[in-house]
């Protein structure tokens, strides 16, 4: 019996102690300057590799996995959402994927308290006076925004980021509402009101917060139709995935003055947003960073890790695989 570690290509930079773990029980083909492949180039630095630990962003669509070599057995993805990963195609080479769900639900929460603070508050225009030296003291109305405490809520999404927000927003007593695709239990509730109509929930939501899954339901479900729907002066902000919002729509609005302001971690196409953000002052913008802690990157590499050695070390089926939607 052949004592070889399986390899395993690791499509970016992990953190440390996850390349640590990778390399100590894998064969471990890293990639310590972080450039990124595209299908062809990935396709040929995998030859003779048994898996891929890949990240969000990298392009493993139906066209490069078709091109993968015949050695790959597993995908797993250094992340909860794998719309970056084509798993029907993968199952067709019986190529299984995996990803990385329950562990960065605080961090992502947390940033998204500070995109929902950080519009409502101004805070770009505030780090920007003074980074400019162009604050000259404080006078009654300069920066005034939107007061946060006491006001509604609206959730699109209410799993366990969408909770994990609704926890922290309840500690502003703010007022939850939420429309996910079936009610919660009372327990997990906690007392949030449930829409069933996701459109009808909008004239309540003085916050809308995007904490929903990108899927063909919800691409550019933030639409100029359904913000108009949202009250004059509403904030939006999305932490989950930037096709969920129609940018062009969302500048516009912006522009107006419709919405008070957006607070956003993630973009359609990102990194190359659309340039329309760079000029508003009333979008607070974060560089997809909701789960940027030590902790959590390395919680997500360890389950990740977890995954592949369940299968290629151990033959059994990864704890967190992805399934075929039937």
């Amino acid at each position: 019996m052949s004592n070889r570690k399986p390899r395993v290509f690791a499509t970016r930079h992990f953190p440390p102690d996850v390349e640590s773990r990778l390399t100590a029980n894998f064969d471990a083909v890293l990639n310590p300057e972080d450039r990124p492949f595209d299908g062809p180039a990935l396709a040929k630095a995998t030859e003779g590799c048994d898996a891929i630990l890949c990240a969000a962003g990298d392009a493993l669509n139906a066209a490069t996995i078709g091109v993968l070599p015949s050695s790959i057995r597993m995908i797993a993805t250094f992340s909860v959402g794998y719309e970056h990963v084509d798993v029907g195609a993968a199952a067709a080479r019986n190529i299984l994927v995996s990803n990385t769900p329950d562990v960065l639900t605080d961090a992502t929460a947390d940033i998204t308290m500070l995109c929902l603070l950080g519009a409502a508050r101004r805070a770009h225009e505030g780090t920007t006076m003074l980074r400019t030296h162009s604050w000259v003291g404080w006078s009654p109305t300069q920066l005034m925004g939107v007061h946060v405490t006491g006001k509604r809520l609206g959730i699109l999404g209410m799993g366990r980021i969408g909770q994990a927000v609704a926890d922290r927003a309840r500690a502003f007593r703010m007022t939850i509402h939420y429309n996910n695709r079936s009610r919660l239990p009372p327990d997990l509730e906690k007392g949030a009101i449930f829409h069933a109509d996701a459109d009808e929930m909008l004239a309540h939501c003085d916050f809308l917060s995007i904490n929903a899954p990108l899927t063909p339901a919800t691409r550019k479900w933030v639409n100029a139709e359904r913000i108009a729907r949202l009250p004059r002066g509403a904030v939006v902000v999305n932490t989950a995935r930037g096709g969920v919002v129609d940018d062009e729509a969302l500048i516009a609005a912006l522009k107006t003055g419709h919405l008070a302001a957006a607070g956003l971690d993630v973009f359609d196409g990102e990194p190359r947003i659309h340039q329309g953000y760079y000029t508003l002052e009333n979008a607070f913008l974060l560089p997809h960073m909701g789960s940027a802690t030590v902790e959590t990157r390395n919680a997500m590499g360890f389950k990740a890790l977890d995954n592949l050695e369940a299968y290629l070390l151990r033959g059994q089926t990864p704890p967190d695989l992805v399934r075929v939607s039937s």
